[in-house]
């Protein structure tokens, strides 16, 4: 199963502390042998259940994609900020990864095959479940934290520099699907 988890995730290897890479793998690993859905699933299901039946942007192109934005701005970030403002591109990294990571335990297929939330996922949302997920691996507090502060949920909280980072890379691939203007 490692395996095919760093076959969907080749980010794995941004993550320069091999613990945390390899628990980051883990945490997947664990995620993909509880769940209904196989990693040729998350090529195919929406991102999100919340945009309706024509989403045509896949769960992993969302993600990577996700990943790819928050590295690429925790690196201009370190760039011009420096020691003002650092940003550990590890945990960004290992945080970006594992947002969503518990929505393999959320989604459920129907009958039909459609990605459907399932009754775990109407009592516990992603993020609760990512956590759990997380933390069973010995994902270490600050990348537990991005987890739980990517969605709604973290907006009562206060989030680190690493946690806003992935919340508003999240939130930019997210909401002009949700509420775009078509002109």
């Amino acid at each position: 199963m490692i395996e095919k988890v760093k076959k969907i995730w080749p980010e794995l290897e941004w993550i320069g502390d091999v613990s945390l890479r390899e628990k980051t793998a883990r945490t997947w690993e664990i995620a993909l042998e509880r769940s209904v859905l196989t990693t040729d699933d998350l090529d195919v299901i929406p991102f999100t259940l919340l945009c309706g039946p024509d989403l045509k942007v896949s769960f992993m192109a969302h993600k990577r994609c996700v990943v790819h934005i928050a590295k690429a701005s925790g690196e201009k970030m370190n760039e011009f900020f420096n020691s003002d403002l650092p940003v550990n591109m590890d945990v960004l990294i290992s945080g970006a990864i594992l947002a969503d990571v518990g929505k393999l335990l959320e989604y459920e297929l129907d009958k039909d095959g459609k990605a459907v939330q399932g009754k775990y996922g109407q009592y516990l949302r992603h993020p609760f479940s990512g956590v759990a997920l997380a933390e069973e691996c010995g994902i270490p507090p600050e990348v537990c934290h991005i987890i739980a502060a990517h969605a709604h949920e973290g907006d009562l909280v206060k989030r680190t520099t690493e946690a806003y980072i992935v919340h508003h890379a999240d939130f930019m691939t997210f909401l002009p699907f949700k509420s775009r203007l078509i002109v």
